[in-house]
């Protein structure tokens, strides 16, 4: 689906920070069938991958791990990044950047959560964030895989005014919705105990799960999680060549 305009609070933009862009370049180009914009020597590198024409995610070199983990990152639009700084601040989490205005484009944050995991903020001027969501080849789900359910939930809903939703609270999962139904945008999950980060999830959506994983590991991707039906689509987990890990969503095989 098209994205007219984001609403504070909502994920807007997705950023690669990779060891190898060149080969992060050719990989989701061909994986995803994304165009591949030019390197901005002002911006220290960063380019943006484009799907139909519009930006969908940017890409920026980790310079050894100095501009942070090799890592696919998740950022929320926001009206005001210094007060949506000052106010996850108060609510337990540590900024890592920020504020800062990224020449024309807009205005930027990053931080840690209280549980750990990595968030990015966004203010626009000339750039509003992916304007696709939910569609082949865009963005199609988030998700934040936390050890400390409850204190995510506490961050998301104080800090962002995350309207929530519980999905299911069991021994065996425990998930939280920001938005209902359709109207969802990303979830909250309690981890499994598997001994796994704090970190956000990316899901793209593709038309065939299967065909997409065969894509990517042909390339030199790697599998962690193998094709399996869900109650919410097709998932698959893998890692990128230079060991990034992303999922990928589409529709449950018939039967």
């Amino acid at each position: 689906m098209r994205v007219d305009h984001h609403s504070p609070g909502n994920p807007c933009w997705i950023e690669l920070f990779t060891p190898d862009p060149a080969a992060a370049r050719a990989f989701y180009a061909d994986l995803f069938g994304w165009e591949v914009g030019e390197a901005s020597e002002e911006f220290g590198g960063y380019f943006m991958f484009f799907h139909d024409g519009a930006p969908v995610a940017g890409c920026m070199d980790n310079d050894g791990g100095r501009m942070g983990p090799a890592a696919w990152s998740v950022y929320l639009h926001t009206d005001d990044v210094a007060a949506s700084l000052t106010r996850a601040a108060k609510n337990g989490a540590t900024v890592e950047a920020g504020p800062m205005q990224i020449g024309d484009v807009g205005h930027m944050g990053f931080l840690t959560d209280p549980t750990g995991a990595g968030i990015g903020l966004w203010q626009p001027l000339a750039h509003p964030g992916f304007v696709a969501r939910a569609e082949d080849g865009a963005p199609g789900w988030f998700e934040l895989s936390t050890g400390d359910y409850p204190a995510a939930l506490a961050f998301y809903r104080d800090t962002f005014d995350w309207d929530l939703h519980t999905l299911s609270d069991t021994d065996d999962f425990r998930y939280t919705t920001y938005g209902e139904d359709e109207a969802a945008y990303a979830g909250i999950e309690a981890a499994t105990g598997l001994g796994e980060p704090d970190q956000w999830r990316l899901y793209i959506q593709v038309d065939d799960t299967d065909e997409a994983t065969r894509k990517a590991l042909a390339a030199g991707g790697t599998q962690t999680l193998a094709p399996e039906d869900t109650p919410y689509g097709r998932c698959a987990g893998l890692r990128d060549p230079a060991g990034v890990p992303f999922l990928l969503m589409g529709p449950n095989r018939e039967g």
